[in-house]
């Protein structure tokens, strides 16, 4: 039952945002590669441009990441033949920075997204976080802001996103820190940034949302944020703890929204704080090689992307950003090759997403089978999320668009082997003009896109003669369907 009188919370459509780190093949040879003949003559590849526009991210997150906390934006800027190759002690290779702030911003522009900075709380200084800042921002003259013009750009680059720090609570990260330590360190940062541009909206680098980190960190910066940021990986070779899993970054959710109203009611703050799922996927190390990760995703991962997209719609309220990490070749939607492309599995939920949701999350009732999850942990990334259960086997989101015309219904049935049909029912008085579906499917959930097989995992599109309301719909095994239902 859709009840489409029943808000939730207003859709930003910043939770279909995208994440680029220099790991691996993501930018060298993803996003930007001067050599290849399918690159234009600014050096990025034109076929990923095409696929990136398709997911329409409003936002992409960059330089990182762990890179991030070893990272001097001064390296990559200016002529390109003057940047120094240094080495990345977080990934332990070398990074030309052929790649740097402006190739990034010009990036942004040509996919139309807009650019979140994450500054680098490790190896780096105040001092440079807030010359970083004049060189995007400022109007006025100083000297970062002439290196600005000098390097070809005269106008700001407005940016209005800037993350304190990326994962700064582990102990893996350069330059970690206590939450205590991390607190003290981030309210100056915060400070002197804002006095430099009291437009921007800054992150703080949150947990798993749960961690007695996120209760020091909320409490501590409030005052300050706008946003504050958590990460999430999930993923199984166990087809039912892949595709449940995803409902912990709601678990994660509600405690972090409790976190916040906490501090802004006991501190008596005005500003609205939205989480930022600013690095979200699916990640099975056993199925990739440690310095590439590259990941070849299955049908079962696509269930599960879809999964995490339905928790960011059901908590619309709080949730107003998301950046899936990460976006090319690295844990990622979009596979190259010197000469071709692929569309992994994942990215299909993205893109459907992208093209149909808008407006207003609202009220579903699910009535279907249920699944109790048995305990398995067979790698690190695994959620205990049994508590949670049991399951309904039929995962429902669905959304009213700004002019009220359409009701965007999205089912994942995440049984492996049996098809569900279920009525579907709107709220009375709904004159139902008619309906279309994008279906996600494959033979198996063990399918995945290969270059030598790009579309064993594909997409269908058909439309629902005599559709109306109280109509059963079958909705096959291990799929994803988006209904798009236009009413009066």
């Amino acid at each position: 039952m859709v009840n489409s009188d029943r808000v939730i919370g207003a859709i930003d459509r910043r939770i279909l945002g995208g994440f680029l780190e220099h790991m691996g093949r993501c930018v060298y040879g993803g996003v930007f590669d001067e050599q290849s003949p399918l690159s234009d003559n600014e050096g990025f590849r034109t076929d990923v441009i095409e696929a990136v526009r398709a997911l329409k991210p409003p936002v992409l997150r960059w330089p990182g990441g762990n890179f991030v906390s070893g990272y001097h934006f001064t390296d990559g800027i200016g002529p390109v033949s003057g940047r120094p190759t240094r080495f990345d002690a977080a990934w332990r290779v070398e990074e030309s920075n052929r790649f740097g702030t402006d190739e990034f911003m010009r990036y942004c522009e040509l996919v139309g997204a807009e650019p979140y900075l994450c500054l680098n709380m490790g190896t780096g200084t105040l001092d440079e976080a807030r010359e970083w800042l004049e060189y995007c921002n400022f109007a006025g003259r100083s000297a970062a802001a002439d290196r600005r013009r000098a390097n070809g750009r005269d106008a700001p680059y407005g940016v209005r996103y800037w993350g304190l720090g990326n994962e700064v609570y582990g102990d893996w990260q350069i330059g970690h820190k206590d939450a205590k330590e991390y607190v003290r360190t981030a309210r100056e940062w915060a400070k002197v940034l804002t006095w430099t541009d009291p437009d921007v909206e800054l992150v703080a680098c949150g947990d798993t949302g749960w961690s007695d980190w996120d209760e020091v960190v909320v409490d501590g910066l409030a005052e300050f944020i706008r946003w504050y940021s958590l990460h999430i990986y999930t993923g199984s070779e166990d087809y039912w703890s892949d595709v449940l899993a995803p409902h912990q970054a709601e678990r994660a959710v509600r405690i972090t929204a409790a976190l916040i109203e906490k501090a802004r009611y006991n501190q008596r703050l005005a500003h609205p704080i939205h989480v930022a799922y600013d690095e979200w996927n699916v990640r099975v190390a056993a199925r990739h090689a440690p310095a590439e990760h590259e990941e070849t995703y299955t049908l079962a991962d696509a269930l599960a992307v879809a999964t995490y997209l339905h928790a960011f719609v059901r908590r619309a309220d709080v949730v107003k950003m998301a950046n899936l990490a990460q976006l090319v070749n690295v844990l990622a939607p979009i596979m190259t090759s010197p000469t071709a492309m692929v569309l992994q599995s994942i990215y299909h939920p993205l893109r459907i997403f992208a093209d149909h949701l808008e407006g207003e999350a609202v009220d579903v009732a699910v009535s279907c089978p249920s699944h109790d999850l048995d305990e398995i942990l067979d790698n690190p990334q695994a959620h205990r999320v049994q508590d949670l259960g049991p399951f309904p086997v039929l995962d429902v989101v669905a959304s009213r668009s700004s002019d009220g015309r359409t009701i965007m219904l999205s089912v994942v049935n995440r049984s492996p082997e049996d098809d569900v049909t279920a009525a579907i029912e709107l709220a009375p008085g709904l004159d139902v003009q008619g309906a279309r579906f994008e279906r996600v499917h494959a033979r198996d959930w063990r399918a995945t896109n290969t270059f030598d097989h790009p579309d064993d995992v594909n997409v269908s599109t058909e439309v629902l003669e005599g559709f109306k309301n109280g109509v059963s719909e079958c909705f096959p095994a291990h799929s994803h369907t988006v209904l798009s239902i236009a009413v009066g």
